[in-house]
């Protein structure tokens, strides 16, 4: 895997992925940035719920349950000090299909989060991470 990051002027980054894949990263205005564009620390947390969520989805149609949606809400505390990691993550996924058994979606987060979410297992050796979900009843 590899990424490739460019100065674009101020405090705007551009990145490339190793697949292609441009993204913008911007710093706060107190950090002479214009807020055009997330900050690095952001494009962490996204990735640890995206990394998450498709852990999730995946699991669940492999468990042959009914999954039509799935969300994950990130709420991050950061350290005072530099450097600020993580220090805290609350993950709150909200999983909406047809009769979901709540023992399969409970099953599904925790394995995403003990073994296949490799971006919220690294960010757990600095901070503590819990997991909440809620079921909604497709209609």
């Amino acid at each position: 895997m590899e990424c490739t990051i460019k100065w674009v002027d101020g405090m705007t980054f551009m990145a490339e992925t190793g697949t292609g894949h441009l993204l913008t990263m911007d710093g706060a205005p107190e950090a002479g940035g214009r807020n055009l564009a997330p900050r690095p620390m952001e494009l962490m947390l996204a990735g640890a719920g995206g990394c998450t969520a498709f852990d999730v989805v995946l699991i669940l149609k492999r468990s042959r349950q009914d999954v039509s949606d799935c969300s994950v809400k990130l709420e991050a505390e950061r350290a005072e000090t530099d450097p600020k990691v993580f220090t805290r993550i609350r993950f709150h996924y909200t999983v909406t299909g047809h009769n979901l058994k709540p023992e399969t979606v409970e099953r599904a987060i925790h394995l995403s989060a003990e073994k296949y979410c490799s971006a919220s297992i690294m960010l757990a050796k600095t901070a503590e991470i819990t997991h909440e979900w809620t079921i909604v009843e497709a209609v």
